[in-house]
């Protein structure tokens, strides 16, 4: 007899991620609940609407989330197949001009609500591979704890009723309110935010962690904390502790890795270790905070930690975060690092210009648009 599968798993590539969560539509008897930021008409993309499509035609539920600017290029008649069968699909936020910063970037993957899939992995042919050789470098995590895997289910359903922003503003903003109070952190804590000015509690358990932390370790494909964790990370480098950054080396989005390296200097000097990951595209997200793991959608900026509609885990199991450290070693192998004589030299004022706008464009600008988008939304 074969031993049962671990509570939780790291899923470290897309050879594992996709035929993971394939196999669980598969085995589904009740219900399937999918959400992704990005769906393309390729490969994946057709293999997960083909699974869905089946499961739909056995009797399960099915329901999937897209958000509407991720999946601007995919046609409606992609899902027809899935609607056909029964299946229901909901893109989040149609584009409207005046509220096109609104986004949900989520990923989730919910089974008879007994397994969910968390992570950076869109539905897109280019995160196929092991990261290394070929395809984007991400993680993702399978999940069978019952409490958490109920508890995504729950907020997958709040979303998918919200997604095309015609219930009234006070639902809206009732639905997500409870989701952005300060708690005690617990050991194993699912966060989602909304968009807002206030904190929201990803951003509020970063800073309570940072706070007293020895060491953080960060993984992200767009580096642009808000100014407080910046300074989160920069007093624990004052106290001795130590800060480790794993950051795009390749970029699928050249303004973000502008607007992060505007920053490079100042940590740089404050002995913050950065190191650029080199073979492919860097998407994964991942934060380690001494013996407590982060993981899920949100990037380490301020899109993610005020702008959209995010999902990260928290976690302090021993052996899981164990292995989160030997993931981030690993991926140190393929990085090259930062160093700061170095990038003095390579700082024209070319490049500094470049960076001085890209992060005024994100930290400023699209940071006031969103929040205005939003703000009227709730009016």
């Amino acid at each position: 007899m074969s031993a049962p599968a671990p509570a939780l798993q790291w899923l470290r590539t897309g050879q594992e991620v996709f035929p993971a969560m394939l196999t669980a539509i598969h085995a589904a008897r009740e219900s399937i609940r999918l959400e992704t930021y990005i769906c393309t008409d390729g490969k994946i993309g057709r293999q997960f609407r083909d699974a869905l499509v089946r499961a739909a035609q056995r009797g399960v539920r099915v329901s999937m989330l897209v958000d509407a600017l991720g999946c601007w290029l995919l046609s409606d008649t992609f899902f027809e197949p899935l609607i056909a069968a029964g299946g229901k699909v909901h893109r989040f936020n149609p584009l409207h001009l005046w509220r096109f910063g609104v986004r949900d970037h989520r990923k989730l993957l919910v089974c008879d609500e007994r397994t969910a899939f968390i992570g950076g992995f869109n539905l897109a042919d280019e995160y196929a591979g092991d990261g290394v050789n070929s395809g984007w470098c991400d993680l993702g995590v399978r999940i069978e704890t019952g409490a958490v895997v109920g508890e995504l289910a729950s907020s997958f359903d709040e979303l998918f009723a919200l997604a095309d922003f015609r219930r009234k503003p006070l639902l809206r903003l009732r639905a997500f309110k409870r989701r952005r109070k300060s708690r005690v952190l617990p050991a194993e804590i699912p966060f989602w935010s909304r968009p807002g000015p206030a904190a929201s509690p990803l951003h509020s358990g970063l800073h309570q962690d940072f706070v007293r932390a020895q060491e953080v370790r960060i993984m992200t494909a767009y580096f642009l904390p808000t100014r407080k964790l910046r300074h989160d990370l920069l007093r624990l480098m004052r106290r001795g502790g130590r800060v480790r950054l794993i950051l795009a080396g390749k970029s699928d989005v050249l303004l973000a890795q502008l607007a992060g390296r505007s920053l490079y200097h100042r940590l740089l000097t404050a002995g913050v270790e950065i190191y650029e990951y080199q073979p492919q595209i860097l998407h994964a997200k991942l934060v380690i905070v001494d013996h407590t793991a982060y993981v899920g959608s949100a990037n380490f900026d301020v899109r993610s930690l005020k702008l959209n509609y995010e999902l990260m885990l928290r976690f302090e199991e021993k052996a899981f975060t164990a292995t989160a450290r030997e993931i981030f070693d690993d991926t140190l192998k393929h990085c090259r690092k930062i160093e700061l004589p170095a990038w003095r030299a390579s700082q024209s004022f070319w490049p500094r210009w470049q960076q001085y706008w890209a992060h005024f464009l994100l930290a400023r600008v699209d940071v006031f648009c969103a929040l205005r988008q939003f703000q009227a939304l709730a009016k």
